[in-house]
């Protein structure tokens, strides 16, 4: 059985993380997305929330399990008995960053691989950061997120106001 791990922040979801999500898994027996609690990070929804959210979002594929994480992702990859890791890369400047942490996870644990995958080229631009920025300013977000990533988004940001604050 396959086992695989997509990680990342995930605040808030978008439609570049669904795409690298549903083609995934179809390529594994099971995916686990993994929400990374990163306690340097100031992220805008909580751990707890963004589980929720991506629960809600991929409810439609049978083998994807929504787990939060802390630490080291080989160290969690192991806990999960995931020998696979799959990351998303938009840009030759995300290659860079993800090349190096590929090589220091082989590095950590050989026996997990990493595996690449191209998000769509209509998601090559897209990020959480410009996400949250698009609706600390009211613009439309329904090419950017579904839905009810949307709600929770308007929701977030009329509670703490458009500087986060």
């Amino acid at each position: 059985m396959l086992k695989a791990i997509y990680p990342g922040s995930f605040d808030p979801v978008t439609y570049g993380h669904l795409d690298i999500i549903r083609r995934s898994s179809k390529l594994v027996d099971e995916l686990i997305v993994g929400v990374l609690c990163n306690k340097a990070k100031m992220p805008l929804f909580s751990v707890e929330e963004r589980v929720r959210i991506l629960e809600e979002v991929t409810k439609d594929l049978d083998n994807v399990r929504i787990v939060p994480f802390h630490g080291l992702l080989v160290e969690f990859a192991a806990k999960m008995g995931a020998g696979l890791i799959i990351r998303g890369l938009r840009a030759i400047t995300d290659f860079e960053y993800e090349l190096q942490m590929s090589q220091t996870n082989h590095k950590l644990e050989p026996n997990v691989e990493t595996m690449f995958l191209t998000t769509g080229i209509e998601y090559s631009y897209l990020s959480s950061t410009t996400v949250k920025e698009i609706a600390a300013f009211g613009g439309d977000l329904s090419q950017f997120v579904p839905e009810a990533v949307a709600v929770e988004l308007m929701k977030k940001i009329n509670t703490k106001g458009e500087c986060n604050k």
